[in-house]
């Protein structure tokens, strides 16, 4: 991954070339078949897209180990609702606030060693939370594994374009699947370790964060040869692109879509733990399982829809993603054990398909501001899902699981927006 490849400074949204990915992964210390001027028909650069969606794997499952362990600090320290979402708004609101601000930065001036830089930032976050005895430690541990988020997804997702080969959402969802399998990792690991040997046991995850840092110090040599200083070369709008009134437009339905997925997921992830508890009675292992079941539906859902999006248009992905869950969400919280688990891999494998799609049509909206929006579309979802856990949780403490759930099921209708979203000019879909 460390084979230079010069690329100017205004093509870093090209992909690169690579004309045989079996001969680059063979004789990785030879020279690149990269070309300077990669065009968008070159093949994805497989090794670096693998890389980085381990590299979202790893930051992503240390990310979910702190959902996952709510129950044990709730009952350890007593803490009512509101207080575990104060926690997943410490985690989300560092990186909601610091991610557009990265992503703004890294447009003007790329920063290669940065992604290993802010994994330092999750490894002592997760030190922190294994030893902490007060609440407000705990908060300044889930900030820190923020931290490391905000850094981590806009360059990774600069790097995941970059290296996509002109297949934009192929190259998102490759980038989100690591994500999202590593988010449902979280709850199986919080089970088999956490939950039987304590708090303590989470600065064995460390080592995960270490892993990450030395993958993440590879991939930006690789990355660091294509940032060469150039001129950046004046942008010109495709003349039958939308106008800038209705890319801010579209750009505003976007959040809103986000808003309504990222929301939902939010009151999944956070609480369904203690939803099938209270309402079914399992044990705190068995709805981390129940919850691993959905988060992997999710995952998949998440890889699917890229390419559905690169094969028939974005917008209908997006369409079909969040409109086509409002069925199931509005059922889930009238079923049973087993339909809430059947129903929860629906919901996950179709609303978690709008991802990739929502921020590479975001993407081609702005061109050149790759890093801002990725910033911006990241840091709106984990905003979304810190407030959203915050409020939801007051909401619970104040109600009850059910009927938190019982709100949440409308939050798909939200998807009737798309009807805004302009139509982009090819290749961009």
């Amino acid at each position: 991954m460390n084979k230079p490849v010069v690329v100017a400074e205004e093509t870093l949204t090209e992909p690169v070339v690579v004309s045989d990915v079996a001969t680059v992964a063979a004789k990785s210390n030879a020279k690149s078949n990269a070309k300077p001027n990669a065009k968008p028909g070159a093949g994805p650069a497989y090794i670096v897209l693998a890389g980085i969606s381990v590299s979202h794997f790893l930051n992503d499952t240390m990310q979910s180990l702190i959902a996952s362990v709510y129950p044990i600090l709730k009952d350890t320290y007593a803490l009512d609702f509101a207080q575990i979402g104060m926690i997943t708004l410490a985690f989300q609101f560092t990186a909601s606030l610091l991610q557009p601000v990265v992503g703004h930065y890294t447009d003007k001036k790329a920063q290669p060693y940065s992604l290993a830089i802010g994994m330092a930032s999750t490894f002592f976050g997760l030190l922190l939370l294994a030893v902490a005895q007060q609440y407000l430690v705990i908060l300044v541990a889930a900030a820190l594994v923020g931290l490391g988020s905000a850094v981590f997804h806009p360059e990774s997702a600069r790097i995941a374009r970059l290296a996509s080969g002109g297949r934009y959402g192929f190259a998102q969802s490759v980038f989100q699947l690591g994500g999202s399998f590593g988010t449902s990792m979280g709850p199986v690991l919080a089970a088999l370790i956490v939950v039987p040997f304590g708090q303590g046991s989470i600065a064995w995850f460390s080592s995960i964060a270490f892993l990450a840092i030395l993958i993440l110090w590879r991939i930006g040599r690789w990355y660091a040869p294509q940032i060469t200083a150039k001129k950046v070369a004046p942008l010109h709008a495709h003349p039958d692109g939308p106008s800038s009134r209705r890319v801010a437009i579209a750009l505003l339905v976007l959040v809103a879509l986000l808003f309504s997925k990222q929301l939902y997921v939010s009151s999944l992830s956070s609480y369904y733990i203690f939803y099938l508890i209270d309402r079914f009675g399992v044990s705190t292992q068995a709805a981390q399982m129940y919850l691993f079941v959905f988060l992997a539906a999710n995952a998949v859902g998440a890889f699917l829809g890229g390419p559905l999006g690169d094969r028939f248009g974005r917008k209908i992905v997006i369409w079909i993603s969040i409109l086509g869950a409002l069925p199931f969400t509005l059922a889930l919280p009238y079923v049973g054990l087993v339909g809430s688990a059947v129903l929860s891999v629906f919901i996950g494998l179709i609303i978690s398909s709008t991802t990739s799609s929502i921020i590479v049509f975001a993407q081609e909206l702005v061109p050149h501001r790759f890093g801002m929006i990725s910033g911006v579309f990241f840091g709106v979802a984990f905003g979304i899902g810190g407030l959203g856990a915050a409020v939801l949780g007051k909401l619970a403490d104040h109600t009850s699981i059910e009927f938190v759930y019982q709100v949440c099921s409308y939050l798909p209708a939200i998807g009737l927006l798309a009807v805004f979203l302009p139509k982009l000019p090819r290749p961009a879909r």
